[in-house]
């Protein structure tokens, strides 16, 4: 770690990322989301939560799941 002293504050610490590099890096975070909130809605199936299931995959309709009879589904539009 650098002591504050040996910081430049108007240096270049560190690069920014490229747009290209952040719409990357913006996919990963949104997939890895889905993933812990499919996991999320199997979970709550599991304990015969269907009426939380349904209310959490509503509220986060971009992961693209529905609950149907207790089973976690991938919605089709």
């Amino acid at each position: 770690m650098k002591r504050v002293s040996d910081i430049d504050p108007l240096g270049v610490e560190r690069a920014n990322p490229s747009d290209a590099e952040r719409e990357k890096l913006r996919q990963e975070r949104l997939q890895h989301d889905k993933y812990l909130g499919f996991q999320q809605l199997i979970e709550f199936c599991n304990l015969g939560e269907y009426g939380m299931a349904k209310e959490l995959a509503a509220r986060h309709s971009s992961w693209g799941y529905e609950i149907v009879d207790g089973v976690v589904m991938d919605r089709v539009d």
